[in-house]
This record gives structure tokens, sequence and C-alpha cells, in this order.
């Protein structure tokens, strides 16, 4: 499912310098949405939608509602826009999915996305590592290599307030419990690959089960997501990442954009009324 898309040229690095207390560099990423190219936020909106579900399904899963598709999306499987813990899902959902998104386009990472779209509650976020993302070093599963990567990232997001949160901090916390999901996390990626038939992406995800005969490098990811109106460079640089298990492999991302709560909702409006 993953495609290249034009919103991914909106996300520049900043070449802000900023760390952590304790003396790690913290990638600072800013994301300009072009609210006047119309095509390319189409694109956006489908690249994002199919997370959920694939547009060639959608007629099959509303039959029998009633619904039509922005409605069926809008009331069965998009995050509620306003009831109970719908905006707070939309939150990080959006940000896990602008983190595969950086991952992919800027680092040259594969990130299967199997996340969401066999969710029970559409209200809450799926259980397990937020993010997970791979690099070969050679061809791929069938030359392993010492060289090939994996890497688990926790994401949180501030998108709205007066006044910015240890969001950081708040995601290196969680990233280092990941050593204990991420085998959990690869084999609920890998049964879902399984499902949809695609036994290469399977066989890729497959090589990092077991890196005892070839060894891989295993990285870890804290990342947090947020308005500019509340992206604060002095709060992040108050992280501590001295307890975390994976510190010497540990890779450190901040994204900020203006008005970012009001462009997500705009973005979930599109891509159920475009379906």
């Amino acid at each position: 499912m993953t495609q290249t898309t034009t919103h991914t040229t909106w996300l520049k690095k900043t070449g802000a310098k900023v760390q952590t207390a304790d003396g790690i560099a913290i990638a600072v990423y800013e994301l300009n949405v072009d609210h006047t190219d119309g095509p390319a936020l189409t694109m956006w909106a489908k690249h994002f939608r199919e997370h959920y579900c694939l547009d060639a399904q959608i007629d099959r899963l509303r039959k029998g509602t009633r619904k039509s598709r922005a409605q069926y999306l809008t009331d069965l499987v998009f995050p509620d826009k306003l009831d109970d813990f719908g905006p707070a899902t939309r939150s990080g959902d959006f940000a896990e999915i602008l983190i595969c998104d950086l991952l992919e386009s800027q680092l040259g990472f594969w990130t299967p996305r199997t996340r969401y779209d066999d969710k029970l509650v559409r209200n809450e976020s799926p259980k397990g590592t937020d993010v997970l993302g791979f690099k070969f070093g050679r061809v791929g599963p069938s030359k392993p290599s010492k060289k090939d990567t994996l890497i688990s990232f926790e994401s949180k997001a501030q998108l709205s307030g007066k006044k910015a949160k240890a969001r950081l901090q708040d995601a290196v916390n969680d990233s280092a419990k990941d050593v204990y999901r991420i085998s959990e996390s690869l084999n609920a990626m890998k049964r879902r690959l399984i499902a949809r038939a695609d036994d290469e992406g399977a066989d890729r995800v497959e090589r990092f089960q077991d890196g005892i005969e070839v060894p891989y490098l295993r990285m870890s990811g804290a990342a947090a997501i947020f308005c500019s109106s509340v992206y604060d460079s002095d709060q992040i640089s108050k992280t501590d990442c001295t307890g975390h298990e994976n510190v010497d492999n540990l890779m450190l991302v901040v994204v900020h954009s203006a008005t970012l709560m009001a462009f997500v909702h705009t973005l979930y409006e599109r891509a159920a009324n475009e379906a």
C-alpha cells in the first residue's frame, strides 16, 4: 500500500540544533502544508484513508449498512471528531502514520502499513509498537546481512493547546518498553501480511523475527508531533534518555506544523468525502 505522495516533500528538516539533557541530537522537521494544492491533498487523503480501509473494499464493507462511503468511514471506521477518545485517537493515529511516511521518504526504511485496517474499536489506538521500520543491507531476506536494520518507534502528539507538554519524554519512556513488545508486533504484522497474500512482505518481516544466526541492528526511536503554537525547543531539550535500554541506537525526531489539529480534522473529512 505504501506509495510516494507529494505531502512527504512538505516535510523539511529545519536544521535547528536541539539536543536532550544528556546530549543526544534531536532531528527537527517542519511540515509546511500547501493548502492550495488540491491534487496533492487528495492524494494524501487517499493514502491516509487506505491505512484504515482499502478503496477497493469500501463498497463490500458498507453493503448492508445503508450508508454512503463517506458515512461508512465517518461513522464506523475513522476515530470520531468529537466524542469519547476520538480526537485523541485521531491525533495519535495521524502522528504514527506521519512518522511512517517520514521514515520511508527521508530515511529509506520500509514501513508496512498493517496497524489500522482491522481495528475493533475505532476510538482506540491499536496495541503494540507504534511504528516498525526495516532496512536491508543487501538485496533482502534471501541474503540476510548484519547491516539489516529494524527500528521500532514510539510517537506522541500534542496537536493543540497553549503550553507544551513533555511529549518527547513520554515517547522516550514508552520506547524503552518496546524491547518487550517487538516480537508480538512483528508476529501481528506478519499475520496481516499473510492474510493479504503478501508473502514477499511476510518474508521480509520474518527475517527480523530471529536474529541469532545472522544478527541485525536493532534501533529504537521516539517522536513527538506538535502544533507549531506549542512547539518549545527549551521544553524538548529537557528530555532525558539516560534510562533507555537502547540509548546507543536511539533516534529522536520532532515534527511541528501550524494549526495541526484543525488540519487533521480536515484530512479525515477529505478522506471520507473523496472515497
